[in-house]
């Protein structure tokens, strides 16, 4: 009888661990993708021409803070 406890205790301990593994398993592999992404836009972000210069980002900012 105290074995089927031992048994149960140690399933039950089992599968949080189990579910521990997969959480970090997971968290590795969108920490992987986002690298990837990040390097796989970076290239590309630096062949793109700028949008909008320095200047006209602090001309924006200063409007926007001044509620025009």
């Amino acid at each position: 009888m105290n074995i089927e406890v031992d048994i149960k205790e140690m399933k039950g301990l089992l599968m949080e661990l189990n579910e521990k593994v997969d959480l970090i398993l997971e968290s590795r592999e969108t920490v992987s993708i986002m690298r990837l992404a990040e390097n796989s836009l970076k290239n590309f972000l630096d062949e793109e021409p700028d949008i909008y210069s320095i200047q006209d980002l602090k001309a924006m900012d200063c409007c926007n803070s001044l509620s025009c």
